[in-house]
């Protein structure tokens, strides 16, 4: 019961999604508008970690399975995507760099700034 109570507080958020999806045109994926939403839930402590935790989990840990169809995919219209593999690998071997730089980069920061709030408020 409890893991059913966790995966409708993750549905509500993507359905939240779809429905502003449908009512806003803009290029934005449903999905992105759902996890936005339940950040701010959680952010706001509408809900809380432990409300959808395990379902959470439980998808994170299902997620690979659902590259699989894009994989078989991209192995039969091989003869198509060869003629650019090396351009598309190269474009997405430096994004990778660079979001992995900025968000290393991101997370010092915020580590910094709590680490400069919590030693003022400690001494």
């Amino acid at each position: 019961m409890k893991f059913l109570r966790q995966c409708s507080v993750i549905l509500a958020a993507t359905a939240a999604g779809e429905l502003t999806r449908y009512f806003i045109p803009l290029p934005v994926p449903a999905s992105i508008y759902g996890l936005v939403y339940l950040l701010l839930a959680l952010i706001f402590k509408v809900v809380r970690v432990e409300q959808v935790k395990d379902a959470g989990a439980f998808l994170v840990e299902t997620m690979p399975v659902m590259f699989i169809a894009p994989a078989t995919t991209l192995i039969a219209y091989w003869a198509q995507i060869k003629s650019f593999f090396v351009p598309f690998m190269t474009i997405v071997l430096v994004s990778t760099v660079v979001v992995l730089g900025l968000t290393g980069k991101a997370t010092d920061l915020l580590i910094e700034r709590r680490t400069k709030k919590g030693g003022a408020q400690n001494g």
